[in-house]
């Protein structure tokens, strides 16, 4: 049997108190990695999302703390061990962990962890090798840094609501959240960047560092090229529903059998989807010859490309626009997803054997190495399960 490919990160200890999703995710996305991480989780409960069933991993789940859906997105691949950390034998066991560890990711409300003695300053006095990452709200520091912080409500707060939805007055008009923990899962990459970047400034001083995470601070920066417009011009932006406001025609588009998203990126685009949909006078109408006419057309052009899209199915529009090179997709539900060939080809569903013998299904890590490649084949541990391996200081 060929033997498992060492992981980019093996050899890496990582201390995970973190709960829910950023922090987890993190740790579970160094964890593929190759990095061994200890997850600790508090007696009897777990991770609060331990109990966010159903949906379960299993039609009958013998205990609920074990198999919930919410709890395998972000877990595989760890140890869970159990502490109570308000409880002195239970700050001693994580101190001993964290006398070991390379990393640690936590999220706890600012200043709770010095309550118990297990913040930077306490454990980097025991280690001063290690890479403590805190991730909050809205950071260490601040106005609102004792505020709890949600993901929708961080949304709401950084921006993102104001400028996803359709416009005011248009059917379903008004502010949206994202469909996924859009600031939750940014923090989650944004925190692992920073772990690698202080691990390999380690490398150098020999010293950790703490690194402060804000899902606020990742969400403002995450406005990109919206927020520049901002601050260039003063003008706040509108919600446009699914059109982009650089490019027309950008925009969902119905067919005869169901609906597809359409980009236009330049004018020779332009030119080649106007033959291709059976439309060529439209780009030679000096209202749509040029992207920013185009712009300032939009309701007159609008109803002339549905009309043109509206005859054809969405494989004759796929197959049309892709023999001319224009970006186009079908709008698919989540079913369609798991079914649609190139992610299948790509595997980015993994089988994975549970604890019980049976195999679930789980959305695989995107990351591709060709010489030391993610582990994303491991099931999250159950609520203590290596709780007594621990005891004694890091497991082997």
């Amino acid at each position: 049997m060929m033997a498992q490919a060492r992981g980019a990160l093996q050899g890496l200890k990582v201390l995970d108190l973190s709960r829910v999703l950023a922090g987890p995710l993190s740790a579970q996305i160094l964890a593929d990695l190759g990095a061994d991480v200890i997850k600790i989780e508090r007696p009897g409960r777990g991770d609060d999302t331990r109990q966010w069933a159903p949906p379960a991993m299993v039609p009958e789940p013998a205990c609920g703390l074990d198999e919930s859906v919410y709890f395998w997105t972000c877990n595989r691949g760890k140890r869970s061990v159990t502490a109570d950390i308000a409880d002195p034998q239970g700050q001693a066991l994580v101190r001993r962990l964290a006398r070991e560890a390379d990393i640690l990711v936590e999220n706890y409300k600012v200043d709770t962890l010095a309550r118990y003695g297990l913040d930077y300053a306490a454990l980097s006095a025991i280690n001063p090798r290690l890479i403590y990452c805190s991730i909050t709200g809205f950071g260490q520091t601040g106005p609102y840094r004792e505020r709890p912080g949600y993901d929708t409500i961080v949304q709401s707060l950084g921006g993102l609501m104001s400028i996803t939805g359709n416009a005011d007055g248009e059917p379903g008009g008004g502010p949206r959240k994202s469909g996924i923990a859009a600031a939750d899962q940014l923090t989650a990459l944004y925190s692992t960047v920073a772990i690698l970047a202080a691990l390999n400034e380690r490398h150098a001083s020999d010293l950790g560092q703490h690194i402060d995470m804000s899902l606020l601070d990742v969400q403002v920066a995450a406005l990109t090229n919206i927020g520049m417009g901002y601050l260039a011009t003063g003008e706040v932006p509108r919600r446009l529903g699914n059109r982009l406001a650089t490019v027309y025609p950008s925009d969902n588009f119905r067919c005869r059998d169901g609906q597809v998203m359409l980009i236009v990126g330049n004018d020779e685009q332009f030119r080649r989807f106007c033959e291709a949909m059976g439309v060529p006078a439209l780009a030679c109408d000096e209202r749509f010859a040029r992207n920013a006419s185009r712009l300032g057309h939009v309701e007159q052009l609008a109803p002339l490309i549905a009309a043109a899209m509206v005859r054809k199915s969405v494989a004759e529009c796929q197959a049309l626009l892709d023999a001319v090179g224009v970006p186009v997709a079908p709008i698919n539900d989540i079913a369609q997803v798991f079914l649609d060939p190139h992610v299948l080809a790509r595997g980015m569903v993994r089988k994975v054997e549970r604890a019980d013998g049976g195999t679930s299904r789980l959305i695989a890590n995107p990351i591709r190495m060709s010489r030391s490649p993610v582990r994303d084949d491991r099931r999250p541990p159950r609520l203590g399960e290596h709780t007594l391996q621990a005891q004694g200081g890091w497991p082997d």
